[in-house]
């Protein structure tokens, strides 16, 4: 079995307008050109996966029924813009808890990496945050890319505003 390309997603920032712990449909808002976005990588036969940190499970902000609900929604949609995603890893625990799925530990991608052949020299993470950078580099994801307007970090192949920049960064 031949190595699949990936991309990892962040979800809150990169998927969605991060309002802070978002959990209802009615508050989900799709980043601008996040289906152009995947549509590139589709066109260039990557596979899709979300790893997201939810420590509102965690704190109680919203129950594990609420993240499932919003994430089958979510699914669906992607489904009616011809775009799967493999699958969704999240951790539900918050900061204080001392596990290995919370990013940057790799937990999540460890357990996607069981499941599937990735060629990791030809994947891409996309996050919002440094933690999402370090778990991927830590997982030898070969690229990323870090959606943060005031960043300033090294070992990071791209810095860009939003998904926005990210589609005009790849058409060139």
């Amino acid at each position: 079995m031949s190595k699949q390309k990936a991309l990892f997603l962040d979800r809150d920032g990169i998927i969605n307008v991060d309002y802070g712990y978002v959990y209802k449909i009615e508050n989900f808002e799709f980043t601008q050109d996040i289906f152009k976005l995947l549509h590139l990588f589709k066109n260039q036969n990557y596979i899709f996966f979300v790893v997201t940190n939810q420590s509102g499970i965690g704190r109680g902000y919203y129950t594990q029924k609420d993240f499932d609900k919003l994430t089958t929604w979510m699914i669906e949609r992607f489904k009616g813009q011809d775009i799967d995603i493999a699958s969704v890893k999240y951790c539900p625990h918050s900061p204080e808890k001392s596990c290995n799925c919370r990013k940057p530990p790799t937990g999540m991608i460890e357990q996607i990496l069981e499941n599937y052949e990735i060629d990791l020299e030809n994947s891409w993470m996309i996050g919002d945050k440094i933690t999402d950078i370090e778990a991927s580099k830590k997982s030898s994801i070969k690229h990323s890319i870090l959606i943060n307007q005031k960043a300033k970090y090294d070992n990071i192949d791209f810095v860009v505003e939003n998904t926005y920049a990210i589609t005009k960064l790849l058409k060139n």
